[in-house]
């Protein structure tokens, strides 16, 4: 794993709510990915915030396998987060928690008033480093 993860004492517990304080990547491969939502191939998409998060999630996998890396390569996300829904933020802390349960990485969640398309709630972007 080209990756370490760093949660002084001196900062907030951020583990608990499903990302690392500090990501430290080593690798020759830096892989960026676009943002993923909860679209499936055909362009299907749940209505439900926790659905499309565990989608977007596993959107994210496939793409990082496409390319034979794995979650653990991911140095930092930034989820966008549609302002309507920013109060349910269990979805996400859960869906981060399920897809990264022993070193997840730096996380930004940001909150917006739209996304590209009505239907998308959340949208997930990585950065990774693959050996």
């Amino acid at each position: 794993m080209p990756r370490e993860v760093h949660n002084p004492n001196t900062l907030f517990n951020s583990l608990q709510h499903g990302f690392s304080q500090i990501a430290v990547g080593s690798g020759s491969r830096i892989v960026t990915i676009s943002g993923q939502v909860g679209w499936d191939e055909n362009k299907q998409i749940s209505r439900d915030f926790h659905q499309q998060t565990l989608k977007a999630l596993q959107n994210l996998q496939v793409a990082l396998e496409t390319v034979s890396g794995t979650l653990d390569d991911i140095l930092l996300l930034h989820i966008y987060i549609l302002e309507s829904v920013m109060d349910e933020s269990t979805a996400v802390r859960d869906g981060l928690r399920q897809f990264f349960p022993e070193a997840p990485p730096a996380t930004s969640w940001i909150g917006v008033p739209r996304l590209a398309n009505a239907a998308f709630l959340i949208e997930i972007e990585a950065l990774a480093v693959l050996p």
